[in-house]
């Protein structure tokens, strides 16, 4: 059995200085790592699809005209808030400004049994989420918050999916009240403010322009969504492009 000598101590001017940062027992320093491989592992976390989060009610279902129709069947003589007057994610905080007592009615279009089921479809929106699902390094989500009352909200909603979009798109929903927890790289949505326990979340919020919130101006650092008419594939594609890139310095990872 060879034992191996025991190396020579090295001059003192040869001795790395200590560094002052802390690493985890077995965690190993940059240097050590191998450049290829180091770089393979950075590549593979990033070259990844994107993840596209939409939500439902205003971005793929009609959410404010059935509303609306739905009151003045329901309240006839009551007063009304057109469309083009709608201001605020909450309708039913504007038509309580409007006179208290219509927040209760308008409440209870939206909380009756088929609601949900029976909104009509945003102009373009079914085409676009096929078109989107078929992209490629794309993953499509529907990213959609029940009501607080819940009692039919979230059976129509799968059942609204299902009929306009198929099955395959029923595994892909995701219903929750804080949309800040999803990881995604992408929210398209048409309220203006969303808030949860993530102050930081992992998407970027894209706002889907709606009745109530096309008089907002938004500031440059954020992005708007006219309609599915203008040109949703190029936020994709920026996206992605971002993704690709990596962190600063580490290059452009597809070529």
């Amino acid at each position: 059995m060879q034992i191996s000598p025991a190396p020579r101590p090295l001059p003192e001017a040869a001795v790395p200085a200590r560094s002052s940062t802390r690493l985890r027992p077995g965690f190993p320093r940059a240097s050590m790592l191998p450049a290829g491989p180091c770089l393979a592992v950075m590549a593979a976390r990033y070259a990844r699809p994107v993840r596209v989060l939409v939500d439902m009610d205003g971005v793929l279902a009609d959410f404010e005209a059935g509303l609306l129709r739905g009151f003045q069947r329901n309240f006839p003589r009551e007063p009304y808030v057109p469309l083009e007057e709608r201001r605020g994610f909450f309708a039913r905080e504007q038509y309580r400004a409007l006179r208290p007592d219509l927040a209760d009615k308008v409440a209870s279009v939206y909380e009756a049994p088929g609601f949900f089921l029976n909104l009509e479809p945003i102009p373009g929106a079914l085409e676009a989420m096929r078109e989107m699902n078929d992209m490629q390094d794309t993953e499509v989500f529907i990213c959609t918050s029940p009501l607080l009352k819940y009692d039919h909200c979230v059976r129509e909603k799968y059942g609204w999916v299902e009929k306009h979009l198929g099955p395959q798109f029923v595994e892909r929903i995701i219903l929750t009240r804080d949309k800040t927890m999803v990881l995604g790289d992408l929210l398209i949505d048409d309220k203006d403010t969303i808030q949860g326990q993530e102050e930081t979340p992992s998407w970027e919020h894209i706002l889907f322009t709606c009745c109530h919130n096309q008089h907002l101006a938004l500031p440059p650092t954020r992005r708007r969504l006219l309609s599915w008419s203008d040109n949703w594939k190029e936020i994709i594609d920026s996206k992605r492009e971002v993704l690709w890139r990596g962190p600063p310095g580490l290059g452009l990872l597809h070529a």
